[in-house]
């Protein structure tokens, strides 16, 4: 359904004092925890000390002073953070009184504004089958109003999804290495996106966020037979939600699914976000961020 200008103008307000609050109180400094610099960079000479690293020796300084001198590096604290967002079909579904695109709009706000918190550049790729709408990283808070603006508001043009295309897009016009956290409900053929999801993962620090509704689960066990579409499709099927078959063979593609973004995020060192919509979006996130900076800490 479309929003008018004020209802999008409200739900971006909204939005903005929800997520500030919790950046300001908890996100920015788990952010910094959890992201390091992308490099380093050159800072100044100093005068040598027994004990530092002897690589470090600047020997042409050390040559003109006949002083031993060492160079002082920096971390470029800078990041480029990418958000790309599936806005297929089947996100707008919600079994409860919010739809997948909904915590997926809530998600973006949060990483988005710890981003502006750190002063990173923030970009956005919206996707279905195709490319809806790229916003190459910028920095400042109009731009991430923006980007909020655009995810509560845009009417993609296709219902199908490519995560393929999407990833390999992000490896092709993205030149720099970045953060990228890629939220879906990954409803699709693993085996499609394996080669692409590798290679991304060998540029970008890849975080996937995996929006899944209870319903996507399991069914409930009622003795009560409905129609069900397809979203992105448009197939219609008449289901017994009450029926033993139609339960094990939801509970069965479940486990492959799950087993199969297993097999292929672990060797990757990859921790996929679990979300549920019907449960506060911003929880399994802090547990990430504070799971993660303890990783770095050690």
């Amino acid at each position: 359904m479309r929003m008018d200008t004020a209802d999008i103008l409200k739900k971006v307000r909204q939005i903005e004092i929800q997520t500030g609050k919790l950046v300001q109180e908890t996100f920015a400094g788990e952010y910094l925890s959890a992201f390091k610099g992308q490099g380093i960079e050159f800072s100044e000479v100093r005068e040598y000390i027994p004990g530092d690293d002897v690589r470090s020796i600047d020997w042409n300084v050390t040559a003109r002073s006949n002083t031993p001198y060492v160079k002082k590096f920096n971390e470029e604290r800078e990041l480029t953070l990418l958000i790309a967002c599936d806005v297929s079909a089947s996100q707008n579904f919600g079994s409860w009184d919010k739809f997948k695109q909904e915590a997926a709009a809530e998600l973006a706000a949060l990483f988005a504004f710890s981003a502006l918190k750190n002063n990173d550049k923030v970009g956005l790729l919206l996707f279905s089958d195709k490319v809806e709408l790229f916003v190459p990283p910028k920095k400042g808070k109009k731009h991430i109003l923006r980007l909020i603006r655009e995810l509560i508001a845009f009417e993609p043009i296709d219902k199908g999804t490519d995560i393929a295309m999407a990833l390999t897009t992000l490896s092709k016009v993205i030149k720099r290495q970045g953060i990228l956290i890629f939220i879906s409900d990954f409803l699709a053929d693993v085996s499609t996106f394996i080669k692409p999801l590798q290679l991304a993962a060998r540029k970008f620090d890849f975080i996937p966020v995996i929006i899944q509704d209870k319903l996507e689960k399991s069914l409930p066990r009622v003795h009560v037979s409905m129609q069900m579409q397809d979203p992105e499709s448009g197939q219609r099927k008449w289901v017994s939600l009450g029926a033993s078959d139609i339960q094990h063979q939801l509970a069965q593609r479940q486990e492959n699914w799950q087993a199969q973004l297993k097999a292929l995020f672990q060797p990757l060192n990859i921790e996929p976000i679990g979300i549920d919509p019907a449960q506060p979006t911003a929880d399994p996130v802090i547990a990430f961020f504070k799971q993660r900076a303890r990783k770095i800490r050690k």
